[in-house]
């Protein structure tokens, strides 16, 4: 037996010899940062820290709290400790890793005004404030693509009773402190019986090897895969202290199910067994955690607590013959039934947005993922921000179902991206918990999005309007009545008040929401003119399309819509949605770096045009239940026909939003953009652009200010009693009124 055990060991260490080392660098960090070949983690983007912003309005304390950070009374003096002053802000930022590159632990100064501005940035070694942004570390997402796992709880041994630790020893390796990471005895016991047996029936496995397992291989129990766990083990045993491996044991240990959620760790299953940190785990409860470790669902507390009690008693009576615990401590364990306090585990952030990553990350590299080869994601999300975001979704449609069936399928999406580059910063594709909600709305639900679609036919109008002159805000069109013959039969579109205004301009039309002055404009510049201006803005229309697309009658999704407003707010450019910056293997290297992708939809002074026309809409037109106190806001609700469906799309300070509200089941929604959308847009943009230093933009040089007659479309002098500012392309304009000559009214389409 003892010769047996030696040959293996020597061909282990042999195999060490030229053995290429597993994992991201061992040698940096510590063992709980780096990555088995199969584990994956989802980050979501650091957050800038930078001038112009406001403490309040980022929600820098909340956010430093989320990464578990703590507030100190005096200049930090390590990381992980902030302290807030009056005229000074301090973080002692934690180092991480993203971008593929290190970033080391800084000391960070934020100089503050009296309103909680950040003024300046002092980091450690620089001699001046700094304007440029620094970052503080990504939040952890998730740790599984394909398995729904709990948050673990991530503990350190040394703040451990040593009763919890030793459990686990007792339970699955005794000798742990005395081996290599290879039990020589255990190895040769368990070579005999595969021999005997002609296939792997027995593992031997130490905690190193059950560590090495969990994160690299694959479960498939064959020859092949238990020599180079072996190999692995040593390998790491010569990089790492033998409490840090059992701490990193400690922390990744499968331990069961419940609320539909893996448990992964000590931490988390303390939390959720027995509503307790771990730390504060007696004997008998450390106990049953270790005798888990054996059958995780087999031997379910939940579930089997007959089974998990009989375990848990033969590893009491281990601590015991080991001489671990003292005889009367061990009696006294066992004669305790098994009691739990269970308390669910806490929802992972943002389960639509990481199907979302998994599909993408599936589709690129199919061939790895069907492997089960671990990914590290950066992804552009904002934590906080989706926590907002899921959180008033939530909230507002338990508003909206006051008085209604409970049972009545009424659903949301949200989406925000950056404007200029098209990061992912907020993604909710439903409510957070009930019937249906696995399904992602954002990217799937294809619906009409009303009168959210006129801005962007304006676009085509402003830039070249076809073959014709381009028009501009102060254009004149009728609002009559309209029939317009199709295969179908005549179409007669009208307006939602079924009231006709006569003869209005493109300002008026936009704000008050009118749909014949849009059709008009539609067919003054051609349908497929428009059309094709609209599938340059991403959104995906039949050809030839049929003409009530021009009043929204397409279908579309959040998202769509949302990549489509960008344009807008852009100067003129689309930004494809980026919801992932990098994806690299475990070990570090990089798989994928994704960089904004935008395209030039339209001039700069068209978006510019029409984003003024949004901010008027805002302030004084349908869309006034989303103006915001601190920031000015571009916007535009929309309504489906027969109320099914409740839009508001728009943008303020560089994030463009969208949200939509309506019925799973596409009955009637009953309810506007303003009454359903336009609410939830607002609560989430007054936090969103508070995030952000103020933005700013200033106009296209082609564009210049003038006084026009609203009665005539014509420019004016200031003076004139009729006078308003408009804005206008330079070289379109309207005729000046001369006070030597009667001039005609500008023109009106018809």
């Amino acid at each position: 037996m003892k010769r047996v055990s030696r040959i293996l060991l020597l061909v282990a260490c042999l195999g060490l010899a030229g053995g290429a080392r597993a994992g991201s660098a061992m040698a940096e960090g510590t063992l709980e940062q780096e990555l088995g070949r199969q584990e994956v983690r989802i980050y979501s983007a650091p957050w800038p820290v930078e001038t112009g912003a406001s403490v309040w309005g980022t929600a820098l304390a909340e956010r430093l709290e989320r990464l578990q950070y703590r507030r100190v009374r005096n200049k930090p003096q390590q990381p992980g400790e902030f302290f807030w002053g009056t005229e000074k802000f301090w973080i002692f930022r934690q180092a991480f890793r993203h971008g593929g590159r290190n970033h080391d632990a800084r000391l960070l100064g934020l100089r503050l005004g009296s309103d909680g501005q950040i003024l300046g940035i002092l980091a450690e070694g620089d001699q001046t404030p700094s304007s440029r942004a620094l970052y503080l570390e990504p939040e952890l997402l998730g740790e599984s693509f394909d398995q729904p796992r709990a948050p673990r709880r991530l503990l350190r041994l040394e703040d451990l009773p040593e009763h919890i630790w030793r459990s686990v020893l007792a339970a699955e390796d005794a000798r742990f402190f005395d081996h290599i990471g290879l039990d020589g005895r255990s190895l040769a016991r368990a070579l005999l019986a595969n021999l005997r047996a002609g296939r792997v029936t027995q593992g031997g496995s130490t905690i190193t090897q059950q560590l090495i397992k969990n994160r690299d291989l694959s479960p498939r129990r064959t020859l092949g895969r238990k020599a180079s766990e072996a190999v692995r083990s040593l390998r790491l045993e010569a990089e790492y202290d033998k409490e840090e491996i059992l701490q990193a044991y400690l922390n990744q240990v499968y331990l069961g199910h419940h609320a539909k959620l893996a448990i992964h760790g000590f931490g988390a299953a303390a939390h959720v067994y027995f509503s307790k940190p771990a730390a504060e785990l007696d004997l008998a409860e450390a106990a049953t955690l270790a005798a888990m470790i054996q059958g995780p669902n087999r031997l379910s507390p939940i579930r089997h607590p007959e089974r998990v009690k009989e375990r848990r008693d033969w590893v009491l009576s281990r601590l015991e013959e080991l001489e671990w615990i003292r005889p009367e401590a061990a009696r006294k364990a066992r004669a305790q039934p098994i009691r739990l306090r269970l308390s669910p585990p806490p929802p992972l952030p943002a389960p639509h947005f990481r199907s979302w990553l998994a599909s993408l990350v599936a589709d690129e590299h199919s061939r790895r993922a069907e492997k089960g080869r671990g990914f590290v994601v950066e992804s552009t999300l904002d934590p906080w921000l989706q926590h907002q975001a899921q959180t008033m979704v939530d909230a507002h449609l338990r508003g909206l179902l006051e008085g209604r069936s409970r049972n009545a399928p009424l659903s949301a999406a949200l989406v925000a991206l950056d404007a200029a580059t098209g990061d992912v910063l907020a993604y909710v594709g439903g409510r957070s918990e009930g019937a249906g909600q696995t399904f992602d709305r954002a990217r799937n639900a294809r619906r009409q999005p009303g009168s959210a679609l006129k801005p962007l036919l304006l676009l085509e109008a402003f830039s070249s309007c076809g073959r014709r002159s381009p028009l501009h805000p102060a254009s004149r069109v009728a609002d009559e009545p309209l029939e317009i013959d199709l295969p179908s039969g005549p179409w007669r579109p009208s307006n939602s008040d079924d009231h006709f205004r006569g003869v209005v301009d493109l300002r008026a039309s936009l704000r008050d929401s009118l749909n014949v002055p849009f059709v008009r404009i539609a067919g003054h510049c051609g349908f497929e003119s428009m059309a094709r201006r609209l599938r340059r803005t991403g959104l995906d229309l039949p050809s030839p399309a049929p003409p009530a697309f021009a009043l929204g009658a397409i279908e579309t999704s959040p998202l769509s819509l949302a990549m489509a407003y960008t344009t807008l707010a852009n100067a003129g450019r689309r930004s494809k949605a980026r919801p992932i910056t990098r994806l690299e293997r475990p070990s570090g290297r990089r798989l994928q770096r994704l960089r904004p992708k935008t395209v030039r939809v339209v001039d700069a002074e068209s978006a510019f045009l029409v984003q003024q026309l949004l901010l008027d809409v805002v302030e004084n037109g349908t869309a006034r239940a989303a103006r915001l106190e601190e920031h000015r806001a571009a916007a535009k609700t929309g309504t489906s026909s027969d109320r099914r469906d409740a839009w508001l799309a728009g943008s303020a300070n560089g994030i463009v939003a969208v949200v939509w509200v309506g019925r799973d089941d596409d009955r009637p929604l009953g309810l506007t953009g303003s009454q359903a959308a336009a609410p939830l847009w607002r609560s989430f943009m007054e936090r969103a652009a508070a995030t952000r230093a103020p933005e700013q933009r200033s106009r296209p040089e082609g564009i210049v200010e003038l006084w026009v007659d609203s009665r005539t479309g014509l420019l004016v002098r200031s003076r004139n009693p009729h006078a308003r500012k408009e804005w206008f392309r330079r070289d379109t304009t309207p005729r000046r009124d001369r006070f030597w000559r009667a001039d005609p009214e500008s023109p009106v389409i018809r």
